[in-house]
């Protein structure tokens, strides 16, 4: 029967989106994981200076410096997680030991890797990484051991999903460089490494040395 009513697709709002710069945008099609508002976003977004962050793991310390200047909106976002608790108690669900690609994946309280904070933001990509040495293209990039940097699903679509590289890696430059990894956190990782991942995978998959995250903690 045809009637004159509004479908629940037109009355659907619109998806919140902030007014600064960094335009977080709500993402009703993919819920938060944990409750979390949507970041401030200030018209003169913080973009100078540094800032540890303390991420203790029942594995040892994974401390990172985050840079405002190389990414701005991502440290903003990661400040405002971290301050609403969003990555305490969580576990860090990837670990890869490709020849080309040696990184942690953290931040989904889900501990899945699909989960996220409800909300996406833009890209804040690097430039001037060296070429890969293993890619005649010239396409992927150095990521050097050390560097923190954002996970994503495709162009803009930022969350909570961060990884951390403990050996050089060959990559496409689509993921946002936002800090380091300490000299402590380093030695974190290549015994997380060493353990490998669980059977039967053997490359790509869970550490198994599991990495719980405890309390995050930003000083700034």
């Amino acid at each position: 029967m045809v009637t004159g009513g509004v479908s629940s697709a037109e009355q659907a709002a619109p998806p919140k989106t902030t007014h600064g710069p960094c335009k977080y945008t709500e993402t009703p099609e993919e819920p938060a994981a944990r409750p979390v508002p949507l970041p401030p976003d200030p018209r003169r977004t913080p973009s100078h200076g540094l800032v540890r962050v303390d991420v203790p793991t029942n594995q040892g310390k994974l401390t990172v410096t985050l840079d405002r200047a190389k990414a701005p909106c991502t440290v903003q976002s990661f400040i405002h997680l971290a301050k609403h608790r969003f990555y305490d108690f969580t576990s860090c669900h990837r670990l890869t030991s490709y020849p080309t690609l040696k990184v942690l994946q953290c931040g989904d309280p889900s501990g899945t890797g699909e989960g996220g904070p409800g909300y996406r933001y833009k890209d804040e990509l690097p430039t001037g990484l060296p070429p890969a040495p293993t890619d005649p293209t010239g396409e992927r990039k150095v990521y050097a051991r050390g560097v923190l940097a954002m996970a994503n699903a495709g162009p803009d679509t930022n969350g909570s999903q961060f990884f951390l590289v403990y050996g050089d890696s060959a990559l496409r430059p689509n993921y946002t460089i936002f800090g380091t990894v300490s000299p402590a956190g380093l030695s974190t990782l290549d015994k997380v490494a060493a353990g490998g991942v669980v059977p039967p995978d053997t490359v790509d998959g869970r550490p198994a040395l599991p990495v719980d995250i405890r309390k995050v903690r930003a000083h700034c």
